[in-house]
């Protein structure tokens, strides 16, 4: 079974594609032209993202995520990626400066829509810390400033393999995969 991942971001495909390959399911990057939307809710822009997209011969899916960080009202939330590009991760750390509670959630959902229309969207979180210097040098965006509960090392600091069993991307990914082969 193959699947298009709406995105270019080629760490994201490299990450969901190891979730699915056990499942026998092909990820196929795709250039389809993804509205950027803005709102409060990640899952309601993964939705309306994969709504724009025509069906086609195979499920299309579109992944949203965002770091939430407790002691900043769920900043920078749906705005991760643009808060990444413009204050980078030292910015954030600024703003964590004398913060004692530096709980987080990383959260990501995967929305698809089948050949036939339907439109489901899967949820995965994962809970953790906000450290207080960036380490490792694998992974991308926040991975260097997030630590998963259970966990001593942060995203960066864990391989591919390794980040996918803490991942929140990981978690949407797998019942994603269970729902396409009818698991659930």
């Amino acid at each position: 079974m193959k699947l298009y991942l709406a995105t270019q971001n080629k760490h994201k495909i490299d990450e969901i594609a190891m979730i699915l390959a056990p499942y026998s399911i092909q990820v196929i990057a795709a250039p389809f032209k993804k509205l950027e939307l803005q709102s409060k809710n990640i899952e309601e822009i993964a939705l309306k993202a994969v709504e724009s997209i025509e069906p086609q011969d195979a499920p299309v899916a579109v992944e949203d995520s965002g770091l939430f960080i407790d002691e900043l009202n769920g900043f920078p939330g749906p705005y991760s990626s643009y808060v990444y590009e413009t204050i980078g991760i030292k910015g954030v750390l600024k703003l964590m400066q004398g913060v004692a509670d530096r709980s987080a959630t990383f959260i990501s959902v995967i929305a698809v829509k089948t050949p036939q229309g339907e439109i489901k969207a899967f949820k995965g979180e994962t809970k953790g810390t906000v450290t207080l210097q960036p380490r490792g040098k694998h992974g991308f965006g926040f991975d260097p400033i997030f630590q998963p509960l259970g966990s001593n090392k942060t995203f960066a600091e864990m391989s591919i393999e390794e980040k996918n069993i803490y991942s929140h991307r990981g978690k949407a990914a797998k019942m994603l995969a269970w729902w396409l082969r009818g698991i659930i």
